[in-house]
């Protein structure tokens, strides 16, 4: 059974960084692509990040550019978000996802396999 659980979120103040762990099992992690999902409130499934495989090429919204990186350890089945520099607009439900479908970078709900979602909560 694939499994995904997410750790690492919490409330931080802007400009504050925070680190997102997604431990994966179930499956053989180093063969699949791996994404970072958002959703802010009232807002749609907005793919922010993957990685490939191997650990490239990498993939980021512009929004979170120079603030974000990806990263994964095929060692430990782990793959992780580093956020620094922290927006307000950075608030969100992030989602560990395995084979996503995010046309136009949206993602569909009922594709891939998910992580149960960790609160991020950017506010002073």
């Amino acid at each position: 059974e694939v499994q995904l659980v997410e750790s690492g979120g919490g409330l931080v103040q802007p400009g504050g960084s925070l680190r997102l762990s997604c431990a994966a099992s179930g499956f053989t992690f180093s063969n699949y692509w791996m994404y970072w999902v958002r959703q802010a409130p009232g807002k749609g499934l907005e793919r922010v990040s993957r990685i490939s495989p191997g650990g490239s090429p990498l993939y980021y919204i512009d929004s979170v550019k120079g603030r974000f990186t990806i990263s994964r350890d095929n060692a430990k089945n782990t793959v992780y978000l580093q956020m620094n520099s922290l927006k307000p607009e950075d608030t969100a439900v992030y989602y560990c996802v395995r084979d996503a479908a995010c046309p136009g970078g949206l993602c569909r709900a009922d594709s891939g396999y998910w992580g149960q979602g960790t609160q991020v909560t950017v506010s002073s």
